[in-house]
């Protein structure tokens, strides 16, 4: 069976995700399936917007598929990684760009490389098992795929927050920080899937959708925006290490979990992009780091304490109280002919 279908129903061109074992992960063939299926659709006057959605019930995606970037990797082939990583981001600025209404159904988890392919769209749907996250600092890289647009735009501080500890967000969270548009409850969404088939007309979701449950953000806003306006990352962890909340002692466990590297670039990203909704601009900031993740940066390291050896102990290459601001210069500076273009 194939990792991922294109194909035209009715009005509507049709992406689904059919990896439910792995959790809809995103390989490089189906990147480039969904680059090429939108190129198709672009000037098809058959096809008047386009679906997306995942087979299963656990995840819409996961995240990338990250067994190749690390193979490759751990053998010094560091090339597949940045060919792998250009062509998503140019898929993912064709998402966001696209001239037709494309329609995103968003159950369970949608991490990472899945965020990539359904919050970037122009009508974002999520239901009650919907859990979004960016934990990418867990091992080694920077919120990526045009998500570092979306966190820095998010209100207030709450995107350095959710990129930095990877915090997972139910339906009315990610529709506060930007990730989704509407949510609809998910026995509804077969028959809303079939309307926008015969119609071609996203009216059908207006009117399907409703209230979500009250998230878990809204009340932590004063807190979160209180230690998140630190300059950097000693800055912040000084301010939740003297603070005696619930909120200030779970944070900084999840901040202790992932790269300090990744994390104090991922503060200075919030804040080069705060205000900017150009996703080609976020999309080359975050190629600069992930273009040098595995041989300068903690990739490599993470996954293998992540999803090899399952250890949990990774061995991260900088102390986040004594971290050089020249490391995450180093890691976000341009890179030349190396550039991300589109």
């Amino acid at each position: 069976m194939s990792d991922i279908t294109t194909s035209i129903t009715g009005r509507a061109g049709r992406i689904t995700l059919r990896r439910p074992k792995a959790l809809n992960a995103v390989t490089y063939e189906m990147v480039k399936a969904i680059d090429t299926a939108l190129e198709d659709w672009r000037n098809d006057d058959a096809v008047s917007l386009v679906v997306i959605d995942a087979e299963g019930d656990k995840a819409f995606s996961a995240g990338g598929d990250i067994a190749e970037l690390y193979a490759t990797g751990k053998a010094g082939d560091y090339d597949f990684g940045r060919t792998f990583w250009r062509d998503e981001y140019r898929m993912n600025a064709r998402l966001a760009e696209y001239e037709k209404p494309i329609v995103s159904f968003l159950q369970g988890f949608t991490m990472g490389g899945g965020m990539g392919v359904g919050c970037h769209v122009s009508h974002r749907v999520v239901g009650e098992t919907s859990q979004i996250a960016m934990p990418e600092c867990g091992i080694g890289l920077v919120p990526d795929v045009g998500g570092s647009m979306i966190l820095a735009n998010a209100p207030g501080h709450l995107g350095a927050y959710l990129g930095t500890t990877g915090a997972r967000m139910g339906p009315a969270d990610a529709i506060l920080a930007g990730f989704a548009d509407l949510y609809i409850p998910q026995e509804t969404w077969p028959d809303l899937i079939a309307t926008l088939e015969t119609s071609g007309d996203t009216a059908c979701l207006d009117q399907a959708r409703v209230t979500p449950p009250q998230g878990r953000l809204e009340a932590l806003r004063p807190e979160i925006d209180s230690h998140f306006a630190a300059p950097d990352l000693p800055a912040l962890l000084a301010s939740l290490r003297a603070s005696d909340t619930d909120f200030a002692s779970e944070t900084l466990k999840s901040l202790s979990r992932a790269s300090p590297l990744s994390l104090a670039c991922t503060l200075d990203m919030m804040r080069a992009l705060k205000g900017n909704t150009n996703i080609r601009d976020a999309l080359a900031l975050e190629y600069r780091f992930t273009f040098r993740a595995m041989e300068h940066g903690d990739f490599l390291e993470g996954i293998r304490a992540a999803i090899i050896d399952k250890d949990r102990s990774p061995n991260w290459r900088h102390d986040p109280d004594r971290l050089p601001s020249s490391a995450v210069a180093a890691m976000l500076a341009p890179l030349g002919d190396n550039e991300l273009t589109f």
